[in-house]
């Protein structure tokens, strides 16, 4: 997939605002800065694989229900 982000499509920030966290809240738990949050949620990280599982289980839910292909 290299740096195509454009084929990876996320709900992050649809389930973090339906799980009544900010992104501020979700990057504590996740243990990454807001920044990072702010930057998956538009498109422009894709997070590894480790962050991609701590996000889904923050958000109790499973990774494929976050992210996904086009």
């Amino acid at each position: 997939m290299g740096r195509d982000h454009k084929k990876l499509l996320n709900r992050l920030e649809e389930l973090r605002k339906a799980g009544r966290l900010t992104q501020q809240q979700l990057s504590e738990r996740a243990e990454v800065s807001r920044k990072s949050i702010n930057a998956i949620e538009n498109g422009v990280y894709i997070p590894s694989t480790v962050l991609a599982l701590k996000i889904a289980s923050i958000l109790e839910c499973g990774v494929e229900d976050i992210f996904r292909l086009p």
